[in-house]
């Protein structure tokens, strides 16, 4: 670890070795064309997550999470690139697109643990930030807000 380096920074510095240098619009891009893979598969187990993320989102008319799983192949790309920005706290997918290049890439960290990108480091879950920074504070690691929950990244 370089020296003067603090364990979160050098979890950062090791993180970033294993990201891609796109953009961050551009790897929202390729994350919201995966999701749509996924939301158009025949699987329950890779369409109905996306189905709750999307339905979560708040940005189709749809009731009932039912009803959206089973419209599911009416998704198109720009209603996986509105969840992305809503999950982000965007009203648009314009606006993200717009701001998110002068936004950290660490903040993107929750959707590189969907991909698998941190599968070389442990992950231990917790309940909310607030328990996972606690435990960050006395053991270190390399905390990604994930949805209401969060996980800590450990080499």
């Amino acid at each position: 670890m370089t020296k003067g380096l603090t364990m979160e920074d050098g979890m950062r510095f090791t993180f970033s070795r294993h990201l891609s240098t796109q953009s961050n619009a551009d790897f929202l891009r390729r994350h919201a064309r995966r999701m749509l893979n996924d939301v158009h598969s025949e699987r329950p187990s890779d369409a109905l997550p996306v189905a709750r993320r999307v339905h979560a989102a708040g940005i189709l008319p749809f009731g009932r999470l039912a009803e959206l799983y089973h419209a599911r192949t009416s998704l198109q790309l720009k209603h996986m690139l509105r969840t992305l920005a809503a999950e982000l706290g965007y009203a648009s997918w314009a606006d993200c697109k717009r701001d998110i290049e002068r936004r950290p890439a660490a903040e993107l960290d929750r959707f590189r643990v969907d991909l698998g990108a941190f599968g070389d480091f442990n992950q231990l879950w917790f309940a909310d930030q607030a328990a996972a920074r606690r435990w960050q504070r006395e053991n270190g690691g390399h905390v990604v807000a994930y949805g209401k929950q969060a996980v800590v990244m450990t080499a």
